[in-house]
């Protein structure tokens, strides 16, 4: 709603017109009845920009204003008429703009995530529209339709992954609008609630079982996932030249992400992980078997990385299967390393730094029912639990 404010004694007319703040002088003095005249002038004025009927100029002529106002006009009319043109751009046409414009931004892998949504399922469904035409229920439609998809696993979608189809025709939307000028469809509709981060681990005994049946090429593989918490990426991604036996160290800088070499998640994955004598042994076991292929510590007989949608299939599934034990994927190896240390009474700030968290926060609220007594604070007190098999701790 505008106001009357007053500069040298006179009153001054303010009020916001397309999104920007408009102050007037106007030659009226501060009196009461001038005052009044003002209040209904502005009321007008207000009406009029409500109804897109306001003219700048009529009410103030000589404003420098009113020549921003009319190009700003006449801009939103060209792009408005272009909008609503016969030839207007429909949402498959404008994505291969849009996606050639932010790419330069993006890492590769993440190009290809986008690039996956729009194909598998974005451009199906409005592709074929024009941008002019998708309205708010036929995001929500679409939506809803995406909760009814299963998975390889006849599961449906999260609600997390959901989001993450979502956000590519969000940013489409609001960008055309931006550029044509119109209000996004997208307005006030909510990204879906996401669920706290399901923590399921395995127990130390599970860990020992798993590791035992574990194929004898993929032991070591899965005693540094259980021991040292890496994400795949980054195990997947591992090179010889970050490895540090003799320090019992680990530098974590990079992550193999569909299969291409990226710099690490974030800067807090940076990290140097210490290792316990058990993890040393196994990586010294596995010097032997691949040191020679190449950069990869993990990786195939011909040198060339894992991938973990395979081995996801091929190994660790059949070893939850021989052991009866209900399935869970594999980043719950990271979870069951973070609370195995919990569960030794490892210091926070320590198991944070272990895991590449910036601060405890995240520890505490994905981790919290897991916290005993925390006392350690340099990964002797998690040596202890394992080699004792967590009976010091009963």
């Amino acid at each position: 709603m505008g106001s009357i404010n007053i500069r040298n004694g006179k009153l001054v007319a303010d009020f916001r017109y397309m999104n920007q703040r408009c102050r007037e002088q106007t030659k009226l003095l501060d009196t009461a009845t001038n005052r009044k005249r003002l209040t209904k002038l502005l009321k007008i004025i207000e009406a009029e920009i409500l109804t897109n009927t306001f003219e700048y100029a009529k009410y103030f002529p000589n404003s420098k204003n009113v020549q921003k106002f009319e190009m700003l006009n006449e801009r939103k009319q060209t792009a408005t008429n272009y909008f609503n043109a016969p030839d207007a751009p429909t949402l498959k046409a404008f994505s291969e703009l849009w996606f050639n414009e932010k790419a330069i931004e993006w890492r590769k892998s993440h190009k290809q995530s986008i690039e996956g949504i729009l194909e598998s399922h974005i451009l199906p469904a409005f592709g074929h529209m024009k941008i002019s035409v998708i309205k708010k229920q036929d995001i929500l439609t679409f939506r809803a339709a995406l909760a009814k998809v299963q998975t390889r696993t006849k599961k449906t979608l999260s609600a997390s992954r959901i989001n993450h189809i979502m956000t590519p025709l969000r940013m489409l939307l609001n960008e055309a609008a931006d550029r044509y000028e119109f209000t996004s469809p997208w307005k006030n509709i909510k990204a879906l609630k996401i669920p706290r981060t399901e923590v399921n681990p395995f127990s130390l005994n599970e860990v020992e079982r798993l590791i035992k049946t574990a194929p004898d090429d993929f032991k070591s593989y899965y005693m540094v996932r259980f021991f040292t918490g890496l994400r795949t990426g980054e195990i997947d991604g591992l090179h010889w030249d970050k490895v540090d036996l003799d320090k019992k160290q680990i530098y974590i800088t990079q992550s193999l992400v569909k299969g291409d070499m990226t710099d690490a998640k974030t800067d807090g994955s940076n990290r140097t992980i210490k290792l316990t004598d058990r993890v040393v042994s196994a990586l010294q076991q596995q010097m032997k078997v691949t040191k020679h292929l190449g950069p990869f510590v993990f990786c195939k007989k011909n040198g060339k990385p894992f991938n973990y949608q395979t081995i996801s299939r091929v190994i660790w599934e059949p070893m939850l299967q021989r052991l009866k034990l209900k399935y869970r994927n594999p980043y719950q190896t990271r979870h069951t390393y973070a609370t195995l240390l919990l569960a030794a009474g490892e210091s926070p700030e320590w198991i944070a730094q272990q895991m590449g968290h910036t601060t405890t926060t995240m520890l505490f609220r994905v981790y919290s029912r897991y916290v005993p007594n925390l006392t350690r604070q340099d990964g002797s007190a998690f040596d202890r639990y394992v080699e004792t098999q967590g009976e010091d701790n009963a």
